[in-house]
């Protein structure tokens, strides 16, 4: 790859299962520094919106009557799946008025673009080291070391997500809390998986190393991602690789409907 690749009644409820869920967080360490989990942020804790990987009920229901919109990638070539999710995305609103980052997990790429659908850049992604679109249920519950390698899926869907700290006070994206998902500066403790050297290569074949997370260069995490993400929630399309991007979202063809 190039440079340029790739969150009242039942309140006392909900603050009870909150505390014991961040008791049992700091219970579970995660490997490397920038796998670790803390508690959500207050955009994370929101339930007003669409929390973790909950797809737009809305579908072909939300078509805009006019004239069909689409997603500006400039100068980059994107995949036909991650132009079709992205179009779809920007034409229906699905992002909700948030800015989206598009993850094509076939070609190890990470498109991030604002609210209004204008592509802001691009870069390649390191992902989880196994093929897969789902994610063990108790997944988020163990500590990396019991994670078996057949398990470490970066798994596919729609996910609000928003900026954080890690236990080490490194930023975060966090992707999926519940499956410990978080899109991050790549992690270059562990001198033998060359993750840096990964990411500058021409091709996706070894971009699948981690235990799940999206590893991102520090430059395009901290001049595009921290900046579009900071003060609001924005919306991860993480984009399927054994079933059609269709059926993960529930998504339409813009440029069927343009007829």
């Amino acid at each position: 790859m190039s440079a340029t690749k790739r969150l009242p009644g039942g309140m006392v409820a909900r603050a009870l299962g909150f505390a014991l869920a961040l008791v049992g967080l700091l219970l579970t360490p995660m490997a490397g520094a920038q796998d670790k989990r803390q508690a959500p942020t207050k955009y994370q804790a929101a339930d007003a919106l669409d929390n973790g990987r909950k797809v737009n009920a809305g579908g072909a229901s939300s078509l805009s009557q006019g004239k069909a919109r689409r997603a500006n990638f400039l100068n980059e070539r994107p995949s036909p799946d991650s132009r079709y999710i992205a179009d779809w995305v920007v034409d229906s609103g699905d992002n909700q008025g948030m800015p989206f980052i598009i993850i094509d997990k076939v070609g190890a790429m990470a498109f991030l673009f604002g609210a209004e659908g204008q592509l802001r850049g691009a870069a390649p992604v390191l992902l989880g080291s196994a093929r897969g679109d789902d994610a063990a249920a108790d997944i988020g519950t163990r500590k990396l070391a019991d994670v078996r390698p057949h398990e470490r899926t970066t798994p596919a869907g729609r996910f609000v997500a928003s900026l954080a700290k890690n236990l080490r006070g490194n930023e975060i994206l966090w992707v999926d809390y519940e499956t410990g998902i978080a899109l991050h500066r790549v992690a270059t403790s562990n001198a033998k998986d060359r993750r840096a050297q990964r990411l500058a290569t021409d091709t996706p074949s070894d971009n699948r190393i981690s235990y799940g997370c999206i590893n991102v260069p520090v430059t395009f995490y901290e001049n595009l991602v921290s900046p579009a993400f900071t003060g609001t929630n924005g919306v991860v399309y993480v984009l399927p690789e054994d079933q059609s991007a269709r059926k993960a979202f529930g998504s339409y063809d813009v440029a069927a409907r343009e007829g």
